[in-house]
């Protein structure tokens, strides 16, 4: 039995991974928007118990393509400790053919680039970054610990030891006062990592979130969807990211868009414009958290 503590989160992507927690909960924990892991304190797990978890995942599955190390930012962990969780992924699931891993700007700067190097040698394959914003004033504001050139430093780094690297935004995470400084910001942090895949959610605010203490006292106005497609369109027509793949069909997005960077932005931009025009074409509110 795989003996999980808590919610247990994970990219949309790792839907079909073997999900094993490295860390319990985030190294961070501070983001004024985010309600996950706020139940615990981070720590790492001892490494008899992660290899317990694979050995009895072994005698569950006969197959085991992808594997996700999760809590929230797996990637803190020492490069040794890592290292010895990699090798043993790598002797009790022979097959796998890929590692996944969250990770922070700061967990991806500590590390050398041959240390990132070493890890993905023995199977790390994809990192998820949580870019948010590109705007430093909104990053600052939402409390994420790290500077837009941190983030972007550490998408490079990342990509340059030969890792995927998947990044993800948030429209309407400016509010009404910053949604034209995310867009152009946004869109010029991506372009300077160019990294593998961007994924943009739409902002949802939870109860018991700072953010919803915000927008309950009126200090941060939301953007209506409406506002939020106008947001997607000044974005695209500000990024420049060639080979990236690009997704906005998360279950919090009002409307579903995806392409290939840059040749797809002229046919995603048709169709935010149809959007504009035909409000039936946006996900109703109540189907956002399905």
């Amino acid at each position: 039995m795989i003996n999980y503590e808590g919610v247990v989160f994970r990219p949309p992507s790792e839907a079909r991974s073997l999900i094993i927690q490295a860390t319990i909960g985030c190294s961070h924990n501070k983001c004024t928007f985010c309600s996950m892991y706020k139940e615990k304190t981070f720590r790492a797990r001892d490494f008899s118990d992660v290899e317990k978890d694979l050995i009895s995942a072994r005698s569950m599955y006969s197959s085991i393509r992808r594997i996700f190390l999760a809590d929230g930012d797996a990637l803190i962990l020492s490069t040794e400790r890592l290292v010895q969780i990699l090798e043993s992924v790598r002797r009790i699931f022979p097959e796998c053919e890929r590692v996944g891993i969250y990770g922070t700007s700061r967990s991806i700067n500590l590390k050398s680039e041959q240390e990132l190097i070493h890890l993905r040698e023995l199977g790390l394959g994809i990192v998820y970054l949580g870019l948010e914003s590109g705007n430093d004033e909104i990053l600052r504001s939402i409390n994420k610990g790290e500077s837009s050139e941190d983030i972007v430093r550490a998408g490079k780094k990342a990509r340059k030891a030969g890792l995927l690297v998947s990044v993800t935004a948030i429209s309407g995470l400016g509010g009404q006062r910053l949604r034209t400084e995310h867009a152009k910001d946004t869109a010029k942090a991506l372009s300077l990592m160019n990294p593998d895949f961007i994924g943009f959610l739409s902002l949802m605010v939870e109860p018991g979130t700072q953010l919803w203490e915000e927008v309950s006292s009126g200090s941060f106005t939301l953007l209506t969807p409406q506002e939020i497609i106008e947001e997607m369109v000044i974005f695209l027509k500000n990024i420049d990211s060639p080979g990236t793949v690009f997704r906005s069909n998360h279950a919090s997005n009002y409307f579903s868009l995806y392409g290939n960077l840059n040749e797809d932005i002229p046919s995603m931009l048709g169709e935010l414009e149809e959007a504009m025009k035909d409000q039936d074409l946006l996900r109703h509110e109540f189907m956002r958290r399905l």
